[in-house]
């Protein structure tokens, strides 16, 4: 699992999994949720959920031997139940397998290393705004989840109401940054529970009556290989359009999160921008995804979560082993894991934001055709509540400043043909 007792140890690794784990264990409650909205088994959406975020992870830690977690994504999932279905018309079992295609698309990329490429092909000042806007945006979902920033009318939003979901929301923070501040091991993960806990009294961890540790998992045949490809078949174009729209969306989900999560470390060659075992790491993506599909879930991904977990101290394979693991045990104590308020969470998110914060120094802020991308890819994350779009919009404002202002020989040509892709990405709904 790419352990290496002389750079790591065990119980770091282990608390580097726990934190990771809690921090994405609210995908446990809300996927079911949003997948039972278009009629599929809330129970058997449960156990595929745990099975495709344990195969993929597996893989992660196995294969490509790096601290990251996988499971089916948010937004994703979002995109899967209420545009595809509800809006557009598909069925869920259609939905499956454009999942599928553009799994096994994700796959043939990887093997001739063409996302590697696209990688490669980023400006290295782009590479650590993608770190600084993931930041801005994992604190911002923090911010969210403990009520501390709400929607408003007048401004977009504003500031919460104090209840006792902000008033464990703040705790954790005020908490967790003391904690980190006199370097005391498992930080994040020890601020969770301690907030989880205090959560009890506040009315904010919720104890639901008849309250049973033990769960046994429910069966996945409800959903399990009910890929439907006729549309595919058919060569229906809106459907292709569809595969490639959820190709683009889970392509820079993850590279932003490996690229952010990364830069954030000593885990990126800060000379070359490079990421080791970057196309193990997109192996891992791209077999959860298609696994994921048959198993009957939407489209599995790279958690930015996974940074909070790389900022206690994961560098290695283990970290993802257990992440797994917590995964796998979820499946028979469900009730244990879903107690855990998003409240509790919120410390974790936002002060993992603050250290991602720092590779904002690494980037050119007086050339200003270098900047504005830059500029725009961190704005554009949070604002738009997308990682994918940040990039998207970050290379392609880069593409065309460099451009007309006479630097193309900085685009690289992956560059122009991504550019390309990007505007018709935008131009083909008013088409």
């Amino acid at each position: 699992m790419g352990f290496d007792p002389t750079q790591h140890n065990v119980k770091t690794e282990v608390f580097a999994g726990l934190t990771t784990f809690l921090t994405m264990s609210y995908i446990l409650a809300v996927n079911p949720i949003i997948m039972s909205d278009i009629g599929m088994d809330k129970g058997a959406q449960f156990s595929s959920t745990v099975i495709a975020a344990v195969f993929a992870t597996l893989v992660m830690a196995f294969y490509a031997k790096m601290p990251f977690a996988l499971a089916p994504g948010m937004g994703l999932n979002a995109f899967f139940a209420y545009t595809l279905v509800q809006m557009m018309g598909y069925s869920w079992q259609e939905a499956l397998a454009a999942v599928f295609i553009e799994g096994i698309a994700f796959i043939i990329l990887t093997i001739f290393k063409v996302r590697e490429a696209i990688v490669n092909s980023i400006p290295i000042d782009l590479r650590y705004s993608i770190s600084v806007g993931i930041g801005m945006f994992i604190a911002f979902i923090g911010l969210k989840n403990g009520e501390l920033i709400v929607s408003s009318e007048s401004t977009v939003t504003a500031l919460g109401e104090w209840t006792p979901t902000t008033l464990v929301a703040a705790g954790g923070i005020v908490l967790g940054t003391i904690m980190l501040a006199r370097n005391i091991k498992g930080a994040l993960f020890f601020t969770i529970l301690i907030m989880t806990l205090i959560g009890i009294p506040l009315g904010v961890t919720q104890i639901p009556e008849n309250f049973s540790l033990v769960s046994l998992p429910t069966s996945i045949e409800p959903i399990a290989f009910k890929v439907d490809f006729s549309h595919f078949i058919a060569l229906d174009i809106d459907y292709y359009i569809i595969v490639l729209t959820i190709l683009f969306m889970d392509l820079f989900d993850t590279l932003g999160t490996l690229i952010g999560a990364s830069a954030s470390t000593n885990m990126i060659n800060h000379s070359t921008g490079e990421i080791p075992r970057l196309n193990e790491a997109l192996m891992a993506d791209a077999v959860g995804t298609t696994v994921g599909a048959l198993c009957g879930t939407s489209t599995v991904t790279t958690y930015v979560e996974s940074a909070t977990g790389i900022m206690e101290g994961g560098r290695t394979g283990l970290t993802a082993f257990t992440v797994a693991m917590l995964f796998f045990i979820s499946l028979f104590f469900s009730p244990l894991f879903l107690m855990i308020p998003s409240a509790a969470t919120t410390s974790a998110l936002v002060l993992v934001g603050i250290m991602m914060l720092r590779t904002i120094i690494h980037i050119d802020f007086i050339d200003i055709s270098g900047a504005m991308p830059c500029f725009v890819t961190i704005l554009m994350m949070p604002f738009t509540g997308s990682i994918s779009e940040g990039i998207v919009l970050g290379l392609l404002s880069f593409v065309i400043v460099k451009l007309c202002s006479g630097c193309y020989k900085e685009i690289t040509p992956t560059l122009y043909i991504l550019a390309f892709f990007f505007i018709l990405k935008y131009v083909a709904p008013l088409l």
